[in-house]
């Protein structure tokens, strides 16, 4: 049985209990995170859904011409707007492993005062409208946030704020309980 106290609708696998094509998967999450996230504990019971999820947000979440901890703070600002206590927590942290300064991560509830560049801010609004319907893009929209970014940057902010309109619906649907945070001396440094 699990070693956590609260258990969402499906029941979540630790490490021993994984098919073993998961079990780097678990190393590597618990390696780099101090700890292996509820949401992978519980999607681990189809495996090959874990190691797709896995693979879409590596690419997805990591440094490429956006700053990883930009893309957590979007999907941060995503989880807020749809109320999943389990995504903010979870991507809150993530963006403080990745450099977000505190003011950024708080920030973030509300951007057009917090500390962030126009650019940054430009960011946010898109990835709002987008949460709002799915055809508020208009060309207006997207101009504005194309004044501040390249083509690769749009299709990464566009894909970071899509992906985590699914994930908070994933998290949420299934009940899957907030991923205890793990203390600093538990999370690598240069996570």
């Amino acid at each position: 049985m699990s070693s956590n106290t609260q258990q969402g609708r499906i029941r979540m696998l630790e490490r021993d209990e994984v098919a073993a094509e998961l079990t780097p998967l678990y190393d590597k999450l618990l390696a780099e995170r101090g700890v292996v996230p509820n949401m992978f504990k519980t999607v681990a019971n189809v495996p090959e859904l874990a190691l797709g999820f896995a693979a879409f947000l590596k690419p997805l979440m990591e440094t490429r011409s956006l700053e990883c901890w930009y893309k957590e703070l979007i999907a941060a600002r995503v989880a807020y707007l749809n109320d999943c206590e389990y995504c903010i927590s979870s991507h809150t942290h993530l963006a403080k492993l990745a450099g977000a300064r505190p003011e950024q991560v708080e920030g973030m509830k509300n951007f057009e005062a917090g500390p962030f560049t126009d650019a940054e801010k430009a960011g946010f609004r898109y990835a709002d409208r987008l949460h709002k319907d799915t055809h508020a893009i208009d060309d207006a929209a997207y101009a504005a946030a194309k004044n501040f970014f390249t083509d690769a940057q749009m299709i990464e902010l566009t894909a970071v704020a899509a992906a985590f309109e699914f994930f908070p619906r994933f998290v949420s649907a299934l009940e899957v309980p907030v991923t205890p945070i793990p203390d600093a001396e538990s999370v690598p440094a240069n996570s």
